[in-house]
């Protein structure tokens, strides 16, 4: 409990510090802070990647790989599994977190919707830094329509 309460502590205050200097840093200056946002994750998640495959299996398929991100790594991080994970079978995947910790404490009111793209950067070079280290390059983007509620789209290009 206490680790997960440091980490959105944490994570709060990385965002908070990268919009500190310039609340409202424009289109160019926003990128750069979701940009460092996301580089933060994915180093993140290349760490996980290397270290919590070791007491599983090794992955055959795409599948074996996005489920144990939404079982063994979201437990890691979050403590708790991803709500849901769906595919077309042809390389997208959708990650769903119906209660995504990051959002819940501003999920008591719509005027925050538009806040929650810089809580969801981190997460998402999270998860492309551990597919990369289980050698998986992929294109992760999220979306919140409703808050707590957050979709990971999880892109793989086929070679």
């Amino acid at each position: 409990m206490a680790d997960t309460v440091l980490f959105e502590f944490l994570h709060t205050e990385m965002v908070a510090e990268l919009w500190a200097h310039d609340p409202d840093p424009g289109p160019g200056g926003q990128k750069m802070s979701l940009s460092v946002l996301e580089s933060m994750g994915f180093r993140v998640g290349q760490a996980l990647g290397e270290r919590l495959p070791r007491e599983t299996l090794a992955f055959r398929e795409e599948l074996d790989v996005l489920k144990f991100l939404c079982k063994d790594l979201w437990v890691a991080v979050f403590q708790k599994q991803m709500d849901s994970l769906r595919t077309n079978h042809q390389g997208t995947y959708v990650l769903q977190d119906n209660s995504f910790p990051l959002l819940l404490p501003m999920a008591s009111g719509l005027q925050y919707l538009e806040e929650a793209p810089k809580f969801l950067a981190f997460t998402c070079g999270l998860l492309r830094g551990a597919l990369c280290t289980l050698g998986i390059e992929s294109v992760v983007t999220a979306s919140v329509a409703a808050l707590p509620v957050c979709k990971f789209q999880v892109l793989i290009p086929k070679s």
